[in-house]
This record gives C-alpha cells, sequence and structure tokens, in this order.
C-alpha cells in the first residue's frame, strides 16, 4: 500500500501537484462495535449519528478486504453517505449481482475458471478420487457448487465434503476433540482445499495437528500455509499446489521492501514492532526508541516462514486498488479542469460521493503491463499460475511456478505443467494415485459397486467374442461374425476358415476306418462270390447277399463325401447316397428276413406262400421301399435342398464350412423312414429267431438290426448337442457304425464256416447238423 502511495506521488503524469495521503483503521469483530471504525472513517466521530466533525481532511474513498459477513454490515452504512469503497480481496459475484452494493468497486480478477482449472489438473495425472474440503461461507459454498458439477462432468468422483466452519474449528480446535480429516478420509490421497480469508488458520492448524503428511492438497490462492515451527520433514503442506492468479511482476517492489525499516518509517507502528520481535532489538528508556538492533538488518534477511518479500495476490490486488483511486481522482480532475476556470485555479474541496462515476469506469494497465478493470461486466477471466511450495530446513520455503492455465487458449493447450519440477507431499517420490478401484485394463469392463459412487467398481472379464481396448470401458464390443476375440479379449482376430479335412487326425481317422471297412466288405464280396455253389452262400437267396454287400460298400464310402472340403454337389451327394444305400441295406435286410419266414411257413406244394417264395416276391421289397425312399427324397430336394453353410461359433477363433441339411423335416422323414424299415425287419426277425434250420440267419438279423436300431437312436441327441466338425464327425461315425453292425452280424458268421470250418459247408456236414437236431430231446 505505501509502496503505491510513494510511487504514485513520484509520478509526474498521475495526479500532478496533488500527494496521496492515507489513513489506517481496523474494524474490529464484534457485533456491538463493527461499526465504530466506519463512523470514524466517513464522519470523524461514532458518538453523534449524522454528525460529522471531519470538515478539510476527509478520505476520497476506501480499501478494504472485509469477508463477506462483515461487509453486509459496513456496506449499507457507506451507502447511506454515498462513500466510495473499493474491495481489494478476492473476487466475490455476490457483492456485484446482489445490487445492494452499488458504490462498492472490486479490483480482483474473476475465479470463474478455477474450478475448471482444478478438474483439469485432475484429469491430468486421472485422479478420479478427490476429498473435498471447504470453509463456510457463501463463496465457498459457491466454489463447492462449481467443483462439483465440473467433476461430475469429466467423471471425477467426490470421495467426502467437509464444510468447516470458522466458530466450530475455532473451538473444537483449541479443545483437541474435531477432526477434520477422520478415517472415512483416510483412502483419499488429493484434497482440494478452498479457503476464504475467514478461516486460514483455523484448518491449517487441524491439518498440521493431525500430521497428514501423504496427502496431496490443491488450494486457491488464498492459501496461506501455516509458517511457524522448523520441521519441515513431517511437514504437512509440503508440496502444495497453489492456483494463484497470474501477474507479472512489479518492478521496484522487492527493492523497496528490503530498504524499509523503522527508522526510514519511523510512524509505521507495526515495522516497529516488527523490527524489534525479530532483529533483537531493545528499547531505550527515554523515549522508546529503538537501539541495539542487528546493524543493517533489511526485510530481506528474514525466511519466507517470518516474512515473504514476494508479492502475493493480495498484495497485488492493493497496489491495483491504490492505483485505481488515483486514477479515478486524475480522471475527476481532469474533467473538473475542462470545465469553467476555477476561481485562482485552486483546487476546490469535494465530496467522496462525486468520485463513484469515476471509479466505476477505471480501467488501466498498471506498472507491469496488466489490464485492471473495476467495471465488473468487463472483467477478463483470470488465467493461473499453478505454484508448488517447497520445505526446507528451518523453516525456509520456496515457491516454484510449475506450470500455467489460460482459459483463452484452444481446447487441449489450457495447462501446461512440468511434472518434472513437482516437488509432491513428504514420502511421495512420483505423481500419486487417488483412485477409489484400480483402472480395468483392456480385456475388462467396468461394473459398478452398489450403494457406491461411478468411481467405485469391479473388473469383469469380457464375455467370449468380446473385447475392449482401451482402460475403464464400460461396455464390452462384440466382435464381427468374421472375428474372434483373442486370449486378452482386448483385440478381435480373423478366425480362420477349416473343415473336416483328410489332414486334420480326426479327418485321418474316420476316413482309415471307412476305406478298411470297405476292403473288409470287398474282400467278403469277393469271398462270398468264389464260394457261391455253397451251400451257406446259396441259403437265404444268394442275390439279397450280393446286394446288402454292395449297399454296404456304398454307405462306407459315402462316408468320404463328409470329409474334405465341402461343395454344393459334395453336399447333395451326401444325402443321395446316404439315403439311397441305406434304405437298400436296411430293405435287403427285411427281404432276407421275409425269405427265411416265409421259407418255414411252406408245408406242402402248391401252397400260396410257396407260390410266393419261387416267385421271388421278396425281391420286389428293395425296389418298392427305395421308390418310397426316393420320392421323400425327390420332395427334400424340391423344397430345400442342402447346401454349403458356415458355422462361425462352434470352435474359438475358426469358421468351419459344413453342410448344411436344408430342410430339417425332410431329413428327419428319410432318417425315420429308415428307422421304420430297421424296426420292422427288427421285428419279423425277431419273430423267426427259433426257427430250426442249419443255416437259419433269422437271429443274425435280429441282432444285426438291434445294432442298427441302437446307433441311429443314439445318433440323434448327440448330433443335436455336437457343432462344427465334431457334429460332421458324429454323423459318419454313425454311418460307419450302423453299416459295420450290419456287416458284422450277418456276414461274420457265414465267413467263419467258410473259411474255418469248411466241413459244415457241405452235404455231409449238412445231413450231420440234421441228424444231432432231430436226437436232441424236446423240454416241451
Amino acid at each position: 500500500f505505501t509502496f503505491a502511495v510513494e510511487e504514485i506521488n513520484r509520478n509526474p503524469h498521475i495526479l500532478p501537484n496533488v500527494s496521496l495521503g492515507y489513513e489506517f483503521h481496523n474494524f474490529i469483530y464484534s457485533h456491538w462495535r463493527i461499526l465504530e471504525n466506519p463512523f470514524l472513517l466517513v464522519t470523524g466521530q461514532h458518538e453523534i449519528p449524522n454528525y460529522t466533525c471531519k470538515k478539510e481532511n476527509k478520505c476520497a474513498a476506501v480499501l478494504t478486504e472485509n469477508p463477506w459477513a462483515t461487509s453486509a454490515q459496513i456496506g449499507p452504512l457507506l451507502k447511506l453517505y454515498k462513500f466510495p469503497q473499493v474491495y481489494i480481496g478476492s473476487f466475490d459475484p455476490t457483492l456485484s449481482e446482489s445490487g445492494q452494493y452499488p458504490l462498492l468497486h472490486q479490483v480482483a480478477q474473476k475465479d470463474s475458471f478455477l474450478a475448471f482449472a482444478m478438474v483439469s489438473l485432475m484429469l491430468h495425472f486421472h485422479w478420479t478420487w478427490v476429498g473435498l474440503l471447504t470453509t463456510e461461507g457463501h463463496k465457498g459454498l459457491q466454489f463447492l457448487s462449481d467443483v462439483r458439477t465440473e467433476m461430475d462432468r469429466n467423471r471425477v468422483c467426490v470421495a467426502f465434503v467437509k464444510i468447516v466452519s470458522s466458530i466450530t474449528v475455532s473451538y473444537f480446535s483449541a479443545m483437541q476433540k474435531y477432526d477434520i480429516l477422520t478415517a472415512e478420509t483416510s483412502s483419499v490421497n488429493v484434497v482440494v482445499i478452498y479457503y476464504d480469508t475467514d478461516s486460514l488458520n483455523d484448518v491449517s492448524y487441524n491439518i498440521v495437528q493431525n500430521l497428514v503428511t501423504w496427502k496431496v492438497w490443491m488450494t486457491n490462492s488464498q492459501w496461506q500455509a501455516v509458517l511457524d515451527g522448523k520441521n519441515f520433514i513431517l511437514d504437512s503442506f509440503h508440496g502444495v499446489l497453489v492456483f494463484s492468479h497470474h501477474y507479472e511482476e512489479i518492478s521496484g517492489f522487492k527493492n523497496y521492501v528490503q530498504e524499509a525499516t523503522p527508522f526510514k518509517y519511523p510512524d509505521d507502528t507495526y515495522l516497529f514492532m516488527y523490527w524489534y520481535k525479530n532483529f533483537h532489538c531493545s528499547f531505550s528508556e527515554s523515549d522508546c526508541a529503538l537501539e541495539n538492533c542487528t546493524p543493517n538488518a533489511s526485510l530481506a534477511w528474514l525466511p519466507p516462514n517470518h516474512f515473504d518479500t514476494a508479492m502475493n495476490d493480495r498484495s497485488y490486488n492493493i497496489y491495483n486498488g491504490v492505483y485505481a483511486v488515483a486514477h479515478a481522482l486524475h480522471a475527476m480532475l481532469f474533467a473538473e479542469e475542462q470545465g469553467p476556470s476555477m476561481r485562482n485555479r485552486q483546487m476546490k474541496m469535494f465530496s467522496p460521493w462525486q468520485l463513484n462515476p469515476f471509479l466505476k469506469n477505471t480501467q488501466f494497465s498498471n506498472s507491469a503491463g496488466d489490464q485492471v478493470n473495476l467495471n465488473d461486466r468487463r472483467k477478463l477471466d483470470s488465467e493461473y499460475d499453478i505454484l508448488n511450495f517447497w520445505n526446507f530446513p528451518e523453516g525456509l520455503r520456496l515457491k516454484v511456478k510449475v506450470g500455467t492455465f489460460s482459459s483463452h487458449a484452444l481446447h487441449g493447450q489450457k495447462m501446461t505443467l512440468s511434472e518434472d519440477m513437482i516437488e509432491w507431499s513428504t514420502g511421495v517420490t512420483e505423481s500419486p494415485l487417488s483412485v477409489c478401484s484400480q483402472s480395468c485394463s483392456p480385456g475388462f469392463r467396468k461394473s459398478p459397486q452398489e450403494g457406491k459412487a461411478a468411481c467405485c467398481f469391479d473388473c469383469i472379464p469380457c464375455a467370449d467374442s468380446e473385447i475392449t481396448n482401451e482402460t475403464d470401458m464400460e461396455q464390452c464390443v462384440k466382435c464381427l461374425g468374421h472375428q474372434y476375440a483373442n486370449t486378452q479379449r482386448n483385440q478381435c482376430l480373423h478366425k480362420t476358415v477349416t473343415f473336416l479335412a483328410y489332414e486334420d487326425p480326426l479327418g485321418k481317422a474316420l476316413a482309415g476306418t471307412a476305406l478298411s471297412l470297405t476292403a473288409l466288405t470287398t474282400a467278403v464280396l469277393g469271398l462270398f462270390v468264389k464260394h457261391q455253389h455253397t451251400a451257406i452262400v446259396k441259403a437265404n437267396n444268394r442275390t439279397l447277399s450280393y446286394t446288402l454287400l454292395i449297399s454296404l460298400l456304398s454307405c462306407f464310402l459315402c462316408s468320404l463325401l463328409f470329409i474334405g472340403q465341402p461343395n454344393t454337389a459334395t453336399c447333395i451327394l451326401q444325402q443321395t447316397i446316404f439315403a439311397v444305400a441305406f434304405t437298400v441295406a436296411v430293405s435287403t435286410v427285411l427281404a432276407k428276413t421275409i425269405t427265411v419266414v416265409l421259407a418255414f411257413k411252406i408245408t406242402a406244394p402248391g401252397k400260396r406262400m410257396r407260390r410266393l417264395l419261387v416267385s421271388g416276391t421278396p425281391n420286389f421289397i428293395i425296389p418298392i421301399c427305395s421308390l418310397i425312399q426316393l420320392t421323400l427324397y425327390a420332395v427334400w430336394m424340391g423344397t430345400n435342398p442342402p447346401y454349403i453353410d458356415t458355422d462361425a461359433h462352434s470352435e474359438h477363433g475358426h469358421i468351419i464350412i459344413v453342410c448344411n441339411k436344408g430342410s430339417l423335416t425332410a431329413f428327419y422323414c428319410v432318417l425315420g423312414y429308415l428307422g421304420s424299415l430297421a424296426l420292422l425287419s427288427f421285428t419279423v426277425a425277431f419273430l423267426a429267431r427259433n426257427l430250426p434250420d442249419t443255416f437259419n440267419e433269422a437271429k443274425f438279423l435280429t441282432f444285426s438290426m438291434l445294432v442298427f436300431c441302437s446307433v441311429w437312436v443314439t445318433f440323434l441327441p448327440v448330433y443335436h448337442s455336437s457343432k462344427g466338425k465334431v457334429m460332421v464327425a458324429m454323423e459318419v461315425f454313425s454311418i460307419l457304425a450302423s453299416a459295420a453292425g450290419l456287416l458284422g452280424c450277418i456276414f461274420v458268421p457265414k465267413c467263419y464256416i467258410i473259411l474255418l470250418r469248411p466241413e459244415r459247408n457241405s452235404l455231409t456236414g449238412i445231413k450231420n447238423n440234421i441228424l444231432s437236431v432231430r436226437k436232441e430231446p424236446s423240454y416241451h
């Protein structure tokens, strides 16, 4: 304040031939005496209302830094006397917007972007779990509302909110029973403190008393550290980050502070007492003058915890406030000079209210080049310097600028920060984390925890064929049909096209089995052709045996169509040969069974049964049954024939090329018809199983049909539960198993007699067998 006054008085361009004077008044914080000094200021006394003792030395304006509660009480008094009031505290929108204080002019810059600036720093360091500690009062509540809105918009969660009353803190801190930071706040590593001018020391005292040294504190420019004590290691505010209004350095101020002494300013009682306390002075007994002080002492010698020579926000506002009044006076006097000529060119006395319109429109550039505007509507939003406080032994502190924030910069460039210059809180060596839950890495999604903030969540792995390729994604993204998720679930890969190939182990096994059974069937057919004139081959219709063997040969070869890369031709041929070959095989078994029954039903020549047998009636069963199957097959092919299809879901990472059956109804009709023929053959063979004859094969036919039906009854549920290549392999296995059952049950006993028991395949053997049968005792 005195630096600005002296600088103005030396400046010939501002208030030439006029010297500024000043007087100090303390506002007593008491409901009964708070108006005492304002009355002294405006009237010269405080006992008789509306009576003015001051006539010559009236003040032109008053500079105040009172909190809102005090301003609300002294404001009406100053308004009543139309006394100009220049407010040098932090900008308070309530004082401007309410309309109750039209004669109050604010010097400080607006803090509209303070909340946004702090949240930008949170986002830079990925702090999503932050506590809020604010002082009680309308500015603290307004900041709380602004910062919570900004945090919600950027998905930063509020871990806790503490609203501290100045009176409450002061009382309970002395009693040491009130803790601002409790167990609720222990998990939070970053805390935002918003200080108003009322209760700085109270909150700081409470934090220091708890020795909270692991927190990262973010605060506004009103912050003042607790500067007492020398224990720098356990200092709670080591590494605090302060958002201070940006301003250029005022030239000459540091030199002025260094040269300021009580001997140079003997009327400054504050400087007098300060010198006595810090420079080991004593008082003379005669006139109480200072003596025996440290030679050539200077305020610059003192450490920052005793006196900081650097200009801060409050000093800057005071400096600009004094200049604002000077510029307003200069403009008012200049306007009077432009009016009617003054008598004897002497300055006329003026009333303080005349200064108000000039103060309202005051706008100037200070000595540092910064713009100062007292019109609240034309004020620019402030820019911030991000300051980091370092602590050193013996209470020394260093204020380091580590970054800036400008609301006027382009998006993404509003904040600049030098992370390597930041000194974090005690015990923290790198950028700390402050999160409720650790981030979900790619491959996981966030699942909110019930009853907790949005920043508290569990990480759930993505399901199959779903991925997340960024951290903290809320939903997994499903891969396209031709893609699949890798093991980490963070990338979609293209699926490999595959099918039941001959190169696969399963394909090799099935193909080998099919070829082996084909060779075996060919060998049996050759054996029967070679021994076609023997009794066992002639028995039960030699032609039907050849037909059955050829159909079984077709069944075994048919299975090879299911292996290898499918195409339209193979898809149709699979079902064609399968349906026809098995229909012929089963109808042949039925014909052989009926032949056996007819043979034992012939009791006399001329009977109709004999005519049926001699005429070859059983041989017509095969074409009739096949014709019915071909009719069903024709309907199938005409409506919805088989086609090539892809299965992208059965095997992870593969697209399987398969033959789609087309019409499942037609497919099951074909199978159902085969099942009906098999069941009919099984029934007839079962009824003829005990007919006596040397080469009666009814028992073998019964057992072969039992195997056949068992295979296909088992096939249906397994086929439905299988997918992809396994489903195709299951179909091939069923074909091979059922055909092998027919081959083994019907022809293996005959091959055994032909190869190993040839004596039973001759006329003599037949007669001996008949005699032995007749000699067997009867148990009926």
